[in-house]
C-alpha cells in the first residue's frame, strides 16, 4: 500500500481546503476585490500547495526510496532528514 493510498482521507482534505482557497480567489476576482486582499489569497493557495507537495515528497522518500524490510541498514536516516529540510525549504 502506497503512502498516499494510507494517507487517502487526511490529503483528500487538504485538497479541499485549497478548493475552497482557490474559490475564495474566483470570489475575490469577480467581485473586483483590491489587489492586496487578491494576492494574500494566492500567497495561502500556493503556501497550502507547497505543504502538500511537502509532505508528500517527505512520505515519498522514507517510503519508497528504499524498501527498508528488504535492507535495513541501507537508509541513512540522517542523509534522509537532511534532504527532507532542503525540500522543506525549497517548497516554502
Amino acid at each position: 500500500m502506497t503512502h498516499t493510498i494510507r494517507e487517502k482521507q487526511r490529503l483528500l482534505a487538504r485538497v479541499r481546503r485549497m478548493r475552497g482557497q482557490v474559490e475564495a480567489i474566483e470570489r475575490a476576482l469577480e467581485s473586483e476585490a483590491e489587489c492586496e486582499k487578491v494576492m494574500h489569497l494566492l500567497a495561502g493557495v500556493r503556501g497550502a500547495i507547497a505543504g502538500l507537495m511537502a509532505e508528500v515528497v517527505e512520505d515519498h522518500v522514507l517510503t519508497h526510496l528504499v524498501d527498508q524490510e528488504k535492507h535495513p541498514e541501507a537508509l541513512n536516516a540522517e542523509a534522509a532528514e537532511q534532504l527532507l529540510v532542503v525540500i522543506r525549504t525549497y517548497l516554502k
